[in-house]
């Protein structure tokens, strides 16, 4: 199984590296994708930070603020242009 969870994030660095934390430390192991907005705030050197840790994380930068329909149809691609079998949604705001 080769499955991996979408998060959007646009000035998440609040919760972003909770939420690193928790999906990886997850059973099965998951792959997770952030796909960043462009965050003013940092998120993106975050994510990039934990990327050193886990190999299992990847950052998708769009460059602006496209939206959060945007962010999720960019990740949807990217994730169907690798080899998962199993594409998982959910916000960095641990509302899921």
């Amino acid at each position: 199984m080769n499955p991996i969870v979408i998060i959007p994030t646009y000035n998440e660095k609040e919760n972003i590296e909770s939420m690193l934390d928790k999906v990886m430390s997850l059973e099965p192991k998951f792959n997770l994708l952030v796909v960043d907005d462009n965050s003013p705030d940092g998120t993106a050197n975050l994510v990039k930070s934990k990327q050193e840790k886990f190999d299992r994380i990847h950052l998708l930068e769009n460059g602006e603020k496209n939206g959060l329909g945007t962010a999720y149809i960019a990740g949807f691609n990217w994730c169907l242009e690798r080899d998962f079998d199993h594409i998982f949604e959910m916000d960095c705001d641990f509302s899921h």
